[in-house]
């Protein structure tokens, strides 16, 4: 068994985990830990929890310690700094007449490093940026270009469902999300409830695609004829999740519709027998959940 703690970065920032054994953390302590950008402070969001070693636990790093008066004081002083940095850009990117959107600044802890995160429509030359910055902030200067589902993950929100967006919280990578999952799933194809905060279709479309999958699979189509209690009918509609099915009967006289569970109608249509969807793990497993590619 190990003991796990959820940590973050930033107030909307992304959630990373850490092995913490050896330590008793509660909410809102600051600890130090390894990231892609060196040693940083991050603060816990959740208690720790205990997991079993062969669960969800390979390539988690530890806690290195508790952060120190000294090194909040480096952090508050480090977000400030970041501030300054956010501002100065932006006056550069005006002067030179760039057509980028800057996003965020980030500093390395120990301060040898600043990074710019920003979004364009087309390729930027920033050359000149880059030797202004660097000439002002004689520290090392990187400029990353991200999509718009990456500013919508360091920048956070709240999504249509009333939560705060996946993307700037559990999600750990962008899996593709196409036009057919909202086909599958019944939805009006309107851009406008589709598309989420960063204007692309929502991540959460592909979080209920097997569901969907599964019951396409096992379930007749609208227009085949099946077997009921009441006797052969059309199916006229199908209600995916509730594996609810509308049966239309239509005789010389009149047309009636009947609703029924599936699990009903399973054993008269062997036909249609289960073939359960597969159980498919995520394509393109986050190999390293703690790596800061965004933050």
């Amino acid at each position: 068994m190990m003991k796990v703690v959820n940590c973050r970065f930033r107030e909307a920032g992304k959630v990373y985990r850490y092995r913490c054994d050896n330590f008793n953390l509660a909410i809102g302590d600051k600890v130090m830990v390894n990231t892609n950008l060196g040693i940083d402070m991050a603060h816990v969001i959740e208690t720790p929890y205990v997991v079993p070693d062969e669960k969800d636990g390979t390539g988690l790093e530890s806690i290195i310690r508790k952060a120190t008066p000294q090194e909040e004081k480096i952090y508050e002083e480090k977000l400030v700094k970041e501030q300054e940095a956010f501002v100065k850009c932006k006056e550069f990117i005006d002067e030179l007449g760039l057509e980028m959107n800057l996003c965020d600044t980030v500093y390395a802890f120990d301060g040898k490093k600043v990074i710019f995160y920003f979004t364009a429509d087309n390729r930027v030359d920033f050359r000149e940026l880059v030797k202004a910055l660097a000439a002002t902030f004689r520290v090392r200067i990187e400029l990353r270009q991200i999509g718009s589902r990456d500013e919508a993950k360091l920048v956070g929100g709240i999504g249509i469902c009333g939560r705060e967006m996946c993307c700037c919280t559990f999600l750990n990578h962008f899996a593709p999300v196409t036009l057919r999952m909202a086909r599958d799933q019944g939805l009006a194809l309107n851009p406008s409830k589709l598309n989420g905060a960063c204007g692309r279709l929502m991540c959460c479309l592909q979080f209920e695609k097997d569901v969907y999958e599964d019951s396409l699979k096992r379930l007749p189509k609208v227009g085949k004829r099946i077997r009921t209690p009441l006797g052969v009918g059309i199916v006229s509609d199908v209600a995916l999740v509730s594996e609810e099915i509308s049966v239309k009967f239509s005789n010389e006289e009149s047309t009636e519709i009947g609703k029924y569970k599936w699990e009903e109608l399973a054993p008269l249509n062997p036909e249609y027998s289960e073939r359960p969807c597969d159980k498919c793990p995520n394509k393109n497993p986050d190999k390293n959940p703690n790596k800061r590619d965004e933050e």
